[in-house]
């Protein structure tokens, strides 16, 4: 315990940064105006010789194992002093001046050497405290002050401190960790009290950056100019790179590769390109140069590289102030558009600016600046010999803001450092800020209908669709685009939203009415919305009624009408609907017409065929009418077509079923000849079946009997009432050359047959009129056809009724008229 009246409790923080479980290397602080330690609080006269060493870093490893000493920059910043790893020897690189910089920030390091990645349940440093009292209260034990929200841990009696397991340090998310420690006693009484000291204390834990990125030249591409006046050894331009890890830089090493032939050099450490021969001896107008810069690590060997071409032109001796030059030539204005909070040290890749002094050796010498809100971008290189690409970069991310700026106007000057004169100039430097896309573009409605004529020439326009996007610039700017399987007749303008047809596009109410397809406005990051278009045709009349022929003929029985159609192909009404009227006929007192449905009645006045014959002196039962049927658009279209109308009475039609036949198929007698052919067909089929029957069944019986021929005498032919009269082919008569000769009957049979049935027969027609007894014309169109004889008895007698003989007679005549146009059909 302590001797006084309060124990003390004093805790020493020995800070280590270290790889894995070795403890970390550390520099010697020697106190203000040493020449040798941690380089703190070092000043330096700006006269200062370049080349001159000015410093040396001192420090060990609790290990004895060698340290590598490094030195670096803010990118932004020169690099004035550059350090020998291995003794740790800073030299000064670049000129000081008091009045232009008063301060430079310079990072040093030490390293033993090892990987600086730090593994889970490393070592990271070292606290001990020490208490003086002696027993218990002298004890002492660690532990961190917040372990729930920091990646390390503490041994509470070493007090090591440690990452913890599955911890990783980051050094792009975080550079630097503060960890604080409590350190306690082990308690005693004091003055009769238990009482317990602690004392704690900040331990800062920096992380170090890996070397994995290749260096990287700043203000390419590079130009140089040598003039008719420059001396040999005169610098020709600077070419920079700089390490791109930028936690722990290594040292660069410029060199020329090729295309120098001699007559250029470069400064291994600074980059500096000078001419070795004067403009006379240089035998080319152009020089390309190859740079390649490459990286030392901390052990000395040489590291990641890169290589950038330099171009050194051969001038006459001008003298010109500086000149800012775009893509197209002189310029002093340059605009960009860029979106807020850009990354901290992103280059404005979109402003393309170069800087000509065309003047030679100190007089194309100028200086870089911006003029305008400070501390927002920085411009690289700040100074120039004759020719630099301007390289802007973002210093301050916060500060560009499209809420508070939408424009950020800048000004960029160039002035001559050396001339008399000063000669100088400037440039806008306009930036148009812009916001990010939040939002969705949205239709002014979620569908859209229009109707449009049919006969809409190709390219008309249909409906215009709108769609809003709130976001300002090119996050604002919608675009549009129409799919769906009702879309293949349209086309939408992408920007305005304007819909119109297909320029081939040839709209037809009458097969689509209705198209229905999706519009789609989107943005240019994809984000989109919907809207349903429904497209109505309005049908316009473009079609003409039509018959189902020109000319028909239709028979009608006394009493009932006979209805004659059209249709219309339009699609809508009234232009659909069809009126129906008789424009002419002979004569014109018999018919009347429903101009709505087209039937078409006799006259209340006719109600028999005497009635009929009394107005047709002729007798004619078939009349032609020319039958209207015009539509009700607008213009209204009509056509016309010839009606024949045949007129039978009821009860001739109902009379005989052969009647009724012929009644069905006088107005096509091919039909008749069809059905009567079909039958015969049908009966040889079954014939040819029955017979083939027989014969396989006799062949199977394996019998061989005798062939019997019986004679039959053959009677007298008795009259015959299945055949009728034949139609007449032609108006020459030409069926009265002809007749049927009945094959005689087969008297040979069979003995072999037990007992089989005879085929069956067609079912026999109506009993025609009779034709004698001797010679029957016969409805077939098989048999044999022998010229026809006299005939050899007087006329016979008609034994058929009126009616028949009135159809057969009527179809006799329905069948010449078509022979004319068809002189044959066997």
């Amino acid at each position: 315990m302590g001797r006084g009246p309060r124990a003390i409790l004093a805790l020493g923080l020995l800070f280590l940064r270290l790889a894995q479980a070795n403890f970390a290397p550390h520099f010697f602080d020697n106190g203000v105006g040493s020449t040798n330690g941690n380089m703190a609080l070092f000043s330096l006269p700006e006269d200062t010789p370049v080349g001159s060493h000015v410093y040396t870093l001192n420090g060990t490893d609790p290990e004895g194992n060698p340290v590598s000493y490094h030195i670096s920059f803010d990118p932004s910043a020169r690099s004035v002093f550059s350090v020998d790893p291995n003794f740790g020897t800073i030299t000064l690189v670049e000129e000081l001046d008091r009045e232009r910089e008063d301060e430079i920030e310079a990072t040093i390091s030490i390293s033993d050497g090892l990987n600086l990645d730090i593994l889970a349940g490393s070592s990271i440093a070292k606290v001990h405290a020490v208490d003086r009292d002696t027993g218990s209260g002298g004890s002492v034990t660690y532990f961190l002050q917040n372990p729930h929200s920091t990646k390390f841990a503490m041994d509470r009696h070493s007090g090591v401190l440690r990452l913890q397991p599955g911890a990783t340090l980051d050094y792009e998310k975080a550079r630097t960790h503060f960890v604080t420690v409590v350190a306690k006693d082990g308690g005693g009484r004091l003055r009769g009290a238990d009482v317990v000291f602690s004392a704690t204390a900040t331990v800062t834990v920096n992380v170090e950056d890996v070397q994995d990125m290749a260096p990287v030249f700043v203000g390419t591409p590079y130009y140089g100019y040598v003039y008719e006046d420059t001396l040999p050894g005169s610098e020709v331009l600077t070419v920079v790179a700089m390490d791109g890890d930028q936690g722990k830089p290594n040292r660069i090493l410029y060199s020329l590769m090729n295309g120098s032939d001699g007559a250029f050099e470069i400064n291994e450490t600074s980059g500096a390109i000078y001419v070795m021969q004067s403009p006379a001896q240089l035998r080319r107008d152009v020089y390309e140069l190859h740079v390649q810069v490459t990286e030392v690590s901390s052990a000395g060997t040489p590291a990641a590289q890169a290589m950038v071409p330099v171009t050194i032109r051969i001038v006459d001796l001008n003298n010109h102030p500086p000149t800012f030059y775009g893509e197209s030539g002189p310029q002093n204005r340059f605009e960009l558009s860029m979106y807020e909070h850009p990354p901290q040290g992103e280059i404005l890749r979109g402003l393309k600016i170069t800087v000509n002094d065309s003047d030679q050796g100190a007089n194309a010498k100028f200086n870089l600046r911006l003029v305008g809100p400070g501390g927002i971008f920085r411009v690289v290189p700040q100074t120039v010999l004759n020719e630099a690409q301007v390289t802007i970069i973002v210093e301050n991310s916060a500060a560009i803001d499209f809420e508070k700026f939408k424009v950020l106007t800048f000004k960029l000057l160039a002035i001559e450092v050396n001339t008399p004169e000063k000669f100088s100039s400037t440039a806008d430097v306009v930036i148009q800020l812009l916001d990010t896309n939040d939002n969705v573009p949205k239709f002014t409605s979620h569908y859209y209908v229009a109707r449009i004529p049919e006969n809409a020439p190709g390219g008309s326009n249909v409906v215009a669709v709108t769609a809003v996007d709130p976001d300002t610039g090119p996050w604002g700017e919608v675009k549009y685009s129409i799919y769906g399987s009702g879309a293949d007749y349209f086309l939408i303008h992408s920007s305005s939203g304007m819909i119109y047809t297909q320029p081939w596009a040839s709209l037809d109410a009458e097969a689509t009415t209705r198209y229905n397809f999706y519009v789609k406005a989107e943005d240019m990051e994809g984000k989109y919305s919907l809207a349903e278009v429904f497209v109505t045709l309005l049908d316009v009349n473009d079609h003409y009624p039509q018959f189902g022929k020109r000319v028909q003929e239709k028979t009608m029985v006394l009493g009932t009408p006979v209805k004659i159609e059209a249709t219309d192909q339009d699609a809508e009404e009234p232009n659909n609907l069809v009126d129906y009227s008789i424009t002419h006929a002979e004569p014109a007192n018999v018919f009347d017409i429903d101009a709505h449905t087209g039937e078409i009645r006799l006259k209340n006045s006719i109600r028999s065929l005497d009635a009929l014959h009394n107005i047709t002196p002729n007798g004619d039962r078939t009349w032609s009418l020319e039958v209207q049927a015009k539509d009700r658009g607008s213009p209204s279209f009509s056509t016309t077509a010839l009606l024949r109308i045949d007129i039978v009475d009821t009860e001739m039609q109902s009379r005989s079923p052969m009647a009724a036949f012929l009644m069905q198929t006088k107005d096509n007698p091919m039909k008749a000849v069809g059905v009567l052919a079909g039958i015969m067909a049908i009966i040889v089929a079954i014939t040819v079946l029955i017979s083939t029957a027989s014969f396989w069944r006799n062949k199977k019986s394996n019998k061989v009997l005798p062939v019997r021929r019986v004679l039959r005498k053959r009677p007298s032919p008795a009259p015959r009432t299945v055949r009728i009269k034949w139609l007449k082919f032609g108006r020459t008569k030409a069926a009265d050359k002809f007749v049927l000769r009945e094959d005689r009957p087969n008297e040979n049979c069979n003995n072999n047959s037990l007992g089989s049935t005879p085929p069956p027969t067609a079912p026999a027609p109506p009993p025609p009129p009779s034709m004698g007894p001797a010679h029957w014309t016969v409805p077939t169109v098989s048999g044999s056809l022998a010229p026809r004889q006299p005939p050899r008895s007087p006329k016979p007698k008609a034994v058929g009724s009126p009616v028949q003989s009135a159809l057969v007679s009527e179809l006799r005549q329905k069948f010449e008229k078509k022979n004319v146009h068809n002189k044959a059909y066997f």
